[in-house]
């Protein structure tokens, strides 16, 4: 039955995406942005590390697509809350932990879709990385998507109105983007601020990816990025299927 329950989730909020063509393709528009105007500034600088500048840059790329991308998710439920959309769903049969599935499987499938679209895009700019490595990274940044969704959709049952759950987004995904490394490798900053950057989850993950793009599989940083992304779905799941419980939806 959760299976069932959560296909019938999945479908439903996928006929919307797909309905809205429009907001697949602004969502990868930022990145886009990056990997044109920024990307070419790296060409022949000394970024570190073993991979060309664009191998770093494009990892960093699709985990900045994954976290502004899942975190803002939550607006959706705001909006539906309003309209009683989750009041109508309360006294269906339907598994609470189907209603978090569908929509975070949902929203890991328009990633896919973007991340490809944006791995594509840096092909044609001149990334060159091993088609293993790629398949890796589209793993990591899926799971990270799915887990930042399931905090963006409990985060959002919490709050009451979209000026609440903007601020308090930003205040996270912010320090989490500049703290991770994902323009630039922490190393090539000062020593407190690649020491602070370790405490920051998502720099795991980047590092794993990274190191993916130029084929290096058996590393210290993919085995720290297996363990932090596998624990942070964990979490991130168990925390939003407990707030949907709580909350009645």
């Amino acid at each position: 039955m959760l299976l069932h329950d959560t296909g019938l989730v999945y479908g439903r909020y996928l006929r919307q995406s797909l309905r809205s063509r429009f907001a697949l393709l602004f969502g990868v528009l930022m990145p886009l942005l990056y990997l044109l105007f920024f990307g070419p500034l790296l060409t022949d600088l000394p970024l570190g590390g073993s991979g060309s500048s664009w191998q770093l840059l494009v990892p960093g790329l699709l985990m900045q697509l994954g976290l502004f991308g899942a975190s803002f998710a939550g607006f959706a439920v705001i909006l539906e809350n309003g309209q009683g959309v989750l009041e109508r769903m309360r006294v269906t049969p339907v598994s609470r932990l189907a209603l978090l599935l569908g929509r975070v499987l949902r929203d890991a499938t328009v990633f896919a879709f973007q991340a490809v679209l944006l791995v594509l895009a840096a092909v044609a700019m001149g990334l060159r990385a091993p088609l293993p490595g790629v398949l890796i990274g589209f793993v990591f940044v899926a799971l990270l998507t799915l887990s930042l969704a399931a905090l963006s959709y409990a985060l959002a049952m919490k709050v009451r109105t979209p000026q609440e759950f903007g601020p308090a987004v930003n205040a996270l995904t912010m320090p989490s983007m500049l703290l991770s490394g994902l323009m630039l490798p922490m190393t090539l900053g000062p020593a407190w601020l690649d020491v602070l950057s370790h405490l920051m989850p998502f720099r795991y993950l980047v590092d794993a990816v990274r190191d993916a793009y130029v084929g290096h599989y058996a590393t210290a940083h993919m085995l720290y990025g297996t363990l932090v992304t596998v624990a942070l779905t964990a979490l991130s799941v168990t925390v939003g299927t407990r707030v949907f419980r709580t909350a009645g939806a």
